[in-house]
């Protein structure tokens, strides 16, 4: 009785043991394979800018650098009183850069120093909302003192009604999209399973122009196109197909 409990116990371990050994099996019924259509649908909408924004400063070269500070201060205040003078806000103007720094000039026959002057510039970040009336403020800045015109950039300043205009059109291309392939690889069209939307709306800077002798005015209002933006969404759908 005793031999035959002992062979018994011998028998479980060994199966045991084998057991441990051998691959593990999970059997599972996977769900089956999901069989999807992706499209990209646009839409683009035109506007027209209703405002601007101008870089403008005052740049001063003189002997020393105490000189070229009270110098400019001075030309910078009668630009941001011109400014203010022809309706732009308080809160419209921005100052973005101010720096001073030696400019040492070299004789071109003998590389030697001649003499060192000082740099100052001051500029201003301006939002302009009569749009309109740009190239008159230029023509203004310009006779207050300011010789330095960096950049003019249109924008729209709402653009909520118009991103919904074309998100709209998106999606109605991409399901015009996704019916007529739907129809000609032979599937029917389920549920949308995934949409993802993209906005560009890019900005056209006009260069004005550069750095030069300010306060002699213009002689007339600066002329300004300001052309169109083009706001574009892109839709991205993907449906199901059986």
């Amino acid at each position: 009785m005793k031999a035959t409990t002992s062979a018994s116990l011998f028998v479980i371990v060994a199966a045991l043991a084998l057991a441990a050994c051998g691959p593990a099996t999970i059997v599972s019924n996977p769900a089956p394979a999901e069989h999807t259509l992706s499209v990209t649908g646009n839409g683009t909408v035109t506007l027209t800018p209703d405002i601007a924004y101008i870089n403008v400063g005052v740049h001063s070269d003189m002997p020393t650098a105490s000189e070229a500070v009270s110098a400019n201060n001075t030309q910078t205040q009668q630009v941001i009183d011109a400014m203010k003078k022809f309706g732009v806000a308080d809160k419209d103007i921005r100052t973005t850069n101010f720096s001073i720094y030696p400019n040492v000039q070299y004789d071109p026959q003998t590389n030697q120093k001649i003499r060192t002057t000082y740099v100052v510039d001051n500029s201003v970040y301006v939002t302009v909302h009569q749009i309109d009336k740009l190239g008159d403020l230029l023509d203004a800045t310009v006779s207050a003192g300011a010789n330095s015109v960096n950049s003019i950039q249109f924008d729209v300043e709402d653009k909520t009604a118009a991103i919904k205009q074309a998100r709209d059109e998106a999606v109605k291309d991409a399901r015009t999209q996704a019916a007529e392939l739907a129809a000609a690889a032979g599937v029917s069209l389920g549920s949308v399973r995934s949409v993802d939307f993209y906005n560009s709306v890019p900005g056209p800077v006009v260069n004005a122009y550069g750095k030069g002798g300010g306060g002699d005015g213009l002689g007339a209002a600066v002329p300004i196109q300001t052309g169109q933006l083009t706001l574009t969404v892109s839709v991205s759908m993907s449906y199901e197909i059986r």
